[in-house]
């Protein structure tokens, strides 16, 4: 256990406000108020923040960390807008920080702003939330039948294939991986090449090994943003079993360890759009054609693509994840000064 620095709860008035959701099964936590200044321009520019504020990065220990959360819990922290085209930024954090891009948290967050009434909603009908993440500016759209959130669709920044066949050694060997871009860099190899499947039975494997890719790039080439540092690293190893196809397009399967050996419960957001990009370079996936992708739970996202305007980089598309979020509870949390634990710990 790693000893954690304390806060002075006084700044958010005793307490930390949560609602919960969980997106195809991966919980999302919102605090939407009561936080402490987070100081940036941008919202790329509050993340920065946020890693170096013992003050904030307390409160995300607080709630991702056990006793009050667990080693895979995921959540934000909603603040101000680039500019006021977007309704609201969120900053993603997890066990390991704050990443750059996270599509069933913007699902969620979707769900979120229309049942709360953050923005005017059409009851019957399609209502945009504008969010600027990061990575840049997304969309949830949220479809609405007689007033009740039916489906959203998460619309993302431009993914693109960044390097195909690249060598990894590991602890089972040389493996082959291809990267690409979703609003966080991953590493995508299908499940067949590892020995694995991707099913809840080899969770432990699938972890252990999608932690070593990760972790064996992160620091490379292959792992620089081209055009933003702060964007730069390996997010998580997209490990996948390939079903075939439908009349409609591909069907996969998948699981993608992410941060520091999370498993993502769902599809992964922006890991779909990472494959998309892949999928769509390879000529396997077509505008018109659809990704049925299935999490390890057996969970489901819908992933359509429409190409990016100007093309670049190379190979860059829109992608569009389909999605749903419920709400799961309310949360308020609290730290007493006495607690031996502090903040909590991570045991994994």
């Amino acid at each position: 256990m790693s000893p954690i620095t304390l806060f002075d709860m006084s700044s958010i008035n005793g307490s930390v406000h949560t609602i919960d959701y969980h997106t195809a099964g991966e919980p999302f936590r919102i605090v939407a108020d009561g936080l402490p200044p987070i100081r940036g321009a941008t919202v790329a520019e509050k993340r920065i923040f946020a890693q170096h504020s013992v003050e904030v990065d307390s409160i995300r220990a607080l709630l991702c960390q056990e006793p009050r959360g667990h080693a895979d819990m995921y959540g934000c922290f909603v603040v101000a807008p680039d500019d006021a085209e977007a309704d609201f930024g969120a900053l993603f954090w997890h066990n390991d920080g704050y990443s750059t891009a996270c599509g069933h948290g913007t699902i969620a967050l979707g769900v979120w702003a229309v049942q709360t009434g953050r923005v005017k909603t059409k009851p019957d009908g399609v209502t945009p939330v504008t969010i600027d993440v990061p990575s840049g500016r997304v969309i949830a759209h949220v479809r609405q039948v007689a007033g009740t959130v039916a489906s959203v669709t998460f619309e993302n920044v431009a993914s693109y294939p960044v390097k195909h066949s690249v060598g990894v050694d590991t602890s089972v060997g040389r493996v082959i991986v291809d990267i690409a871009f979703g609003g966080a860099l991953y590493a995508s190899i299908e499940a067949s090449a590892l020995g694995l499947e991707v099913t809840p039975q080899h969770a432990s494997s699938l972890r252990a090994i999608g932690r070593e890719i990760k972790w064996a790039l992160n620091d490379t080439e292959v792992s620089l943003h081209r055009a933003d540092p702060r964007l730069s690293g390996i997010y998580g190893t997209i490990i996948f079993d390939d079903l075939g196809d439908t009349p409609d397009g591909p069907h996969q399967r998948n699981v993608t360890i992410f941060a520091d050996g999370r498993i993502d419960r769902s599809p992964c957001g922006s890991g779909t759009a990472a494959r998309l990009a892949l999928l769509a370079d390879a000529g396997r996936l077509g505008p018109d054609q659809v990704l049925t992708h299935d999490s390890i739970i057996g969970t489901r996202f819908i992933g359509r693509f429409r190409p990016a305007l100007g093309g670049e980089p190379r190979g860059a598309i829109i992608a569009e994840v389909e999605g749903m979020a419920h709400r799961t509870g309310d949360g308020e949390f609290t730290l007493d000064e006495s607690d031996p634990v502090g903040t909590g710990f991570l045991l994994t």
